[in-house]
This record gives structure tokens, sequence and C-alpha cells, in this order.
């Protein structure tokens, strides 16, 4: 029997509407092979510079976090100064983890951040993955074995 998601179980009630079910079910997001990118709806997005140090990475990010919620909140009061503020401060952070500004990468490679995958030169790659599973398909040339 297929259930929807109006029809899980009680406790959907205690999450809002719009984070039901995936919260629940995270899915691991897909990595190109370098590890330049993660793509969300075939879209690549910049990861954090794998070179930083685990306490500077923590770092920036609760910075990070720390500027959305100002964000949030800036947006609440309708305060456009503590927006533009909170704003600058997310850059700030993103640019520190390496997700925006230059790339953390050193072989000359340019930046593909935010262009579609399809559009890359990640995109036969992409085309032999299995986005259900993020494994390659079978007889594409990344499958193992």
């Amino acid at each position: 029997m297929k259930v929807r998601a109006d029809q899980w179980p009680s406790f959907s009630c205690l999450l809002p509407r719009h984070r039901w079910p995936h919260t629940l079910f995270p899915m691991t997001p897909l990595t190109t092979p370098d590890g330049r990118y993660l793509i969300v709806r075939g879209r690549l997005w910049r990861t954090t510079n794998p070179g930083l140090s685990e306490p500077q990475r923590e770092r920036l990010v609760h910075e990070l976090m720390d500027a959305r919620r100002a964000v949030k909140s800036a947006k609440a009061n309708q305060d456009g100064e503590a927006l533009a503020a909170a704003r600058r401060a997310v850059d700030s952070a993103k640019r520190g983890l390496g997700e925006r500004g230059p790339v953390w990468w050193t072989d000359g490679e340019r930046d593909w951040n935010r262009h579609l995958v399809k559009n890359s030169p990640y995109a036969g790659w992409f085309r032999n993955m299995d986005t259900r599973e993020t494994t390659p398909r079978k007889g594409s040339e990344h499958a193992e074995g």
C-alpha cells in the first residue's frame, strides 16, 4: 500500500508543512568526483574548502548560521541597515569557507558555481548517474566492476 505524505503518522503535525517529509529522510547530497561541487536540483554549488582546519571550518559555519539568523531577524523587523549588514556577514563567512570568491583549487580550472550541471564539464558524468541512489549507472565509464 502506498502512503501519501499527508497520510504519515500523527507526528507529522509536529513539523512545519513545508519541511515534511524530506527532513525526516535526508538524502546524501550528490558531489562531483573532484569534490568541488554539490549538485542540487541540477545546479552546481561550490563546496567548502577541504583545506580548512576543522576549528576554522566550525568557526566559519557558526558565523554563517549567526549571520543567516540575523538576516531573518532584520527581515522580520524590516530593518534595511541590519539586513545589509547581515547579508555582508553571510557573504564574508561564505568567502571564508571557500564557497564564494576565489576558488580554493589550484589547477587553474574555472569556477562552475551556480551553473546547470548539464552546461558544465560534469554533464557527461552526471548523465551516467543514478541520482536516486547517487551511484553510477551500470555500464557507465564511472561504474565499478
